[in-house]
């Protein structure tokens, strides 16, 4: 049929009731199948044969027997007809993580890469072997990589305007504050205000900022605190409080959770509470609304959550 006017007209569900036809060769058996009445199906036949112009099932004594044309079409059809269930079929049936094979981009800070992108790589491997994790550097909270689909994942506190972006929470964060073992700070457990704001800081900012939440709260007790130095991450920041005098403001994420214990130890580091009050923060998984019914990064968000949930219960 190669008029377009004519294609329009046609109804494609037929496909279904002409493959449960051939295939049952039965009115009564086909209306079953699909869960109609067998007057609903019979008007059915009736447009087939219609559309056709073959009378595809004719009747030979008590049954019915295809026509020549209808033979011919039996396997055809029975194909067309699996093609057009599979494509209407819920997304979430197709998904095999066994088969699945597909990079992630994922934009994330460097504290989540070094402490949770093994245990996620862990559990990625084990469901779904072919799956592969690229992690990019965060210079900013920009959306247009997720929107044009450079990143597929963001990981992070959000931080973009874009309305249509989507959340989802892993787990809540707040600062303390770290030093090297055997800092002077750390003699007594009496962190006070004034002791710390006496100390020289580091400060990790990826815009270069010397300020942080902590110099509003000093700021309230006529406090200031002398920054020496401001580098891109918090690992970087560790790393100089780790062999310098430096103290530095960090997540509490970035110390060490359920699954990667005794980080700082580890680091050389010591962490002590806040003096004064921050606000705790969010840390989200952050994607565009495109990927939101896709399966597959679905199946990734999940995961996330998983393995963030075992880490910071």
């Amino acid at each position: 049929m190669d008029d377009p006017e004519a294609m329009q007209s046609v109804d494609l569900n037929l496909l279904i009731s002409l493959d449960a036809l051939l295939s049952e060769r039965s009115v009564t058996g086909a209306a079953r199948r699909l869960g109609l009445s067998p007057s609903a199906m019979s008007r059915t036949l009736a447009r087939l044969r219609l559309v056709t112009g073959d009378p595809l099932l004719v009747q030979a004594g008590r049954t019915l027997v295809p026509t020549p044309y209808a033979e011919e079409l039996s396997g055809r059809v029975h194909a067309l007809a699996h093609d057009v269930q599979a494509v209407l079929r819920p997304a979430t049936s197709r998904l095999d993580l066994a088969s699945l094979q597909r990079t992630f981009t994922i934009r994330a800070g460097e504290g989540f890469v070094e402490l949770l992108s093994a245990p996620l790589v862990a559990a990625i491997a084990e469901a779904a072997p072919h799956v592969r994790l690229r992690f990019v550097p965060k210079p900013d909270k920009d959306a247009q990589p997720l929107r044009e689909g450079l990143i597929d994942l963001e990981i992070g506190v959000l931080g973009t305007s874009a309305p249509e972006v989507r959340t989802q929470l892993l787990f809540r964060d707040r600062f303390v504050g770290v030093a090297r073992i055997g800092h002077p700070l750390l003699a007594t457990k009496d962190v006070t205000p004034e002791r710390y704001a006496a100390c020289s800081h580091v400060v990790a900012s990826r815009q270069g900022e010397f300020l942080e939440p902590v110099d509003d709260a000093l700021e309230g007790l006529g406090l200031k605190r002398t920054v020496l130095l401001v580098v891109p991450e918090y690992p970087d920041a560790m790393r100089i409080a780790r062999c310098s005098d430096l103290v530095a403001l960090v997540p509490r994420s970035c110390l060490g959770n359920a699954l990667v214990t005794d980080h700082a130890a580890i680091l050389g580091l010591e962490s002590f509470e806040l003096p004064v009050r921050t606000p705790e923060f969010n840390i989200s998984a952050i994607w565009h609304p495109r990927l939101d019914a896709d399966p597959a990064h679905r199946w990734l968000r999940d995961t996330i959550m998983a393995v963030c949930k075992d880490a910071y219960p």
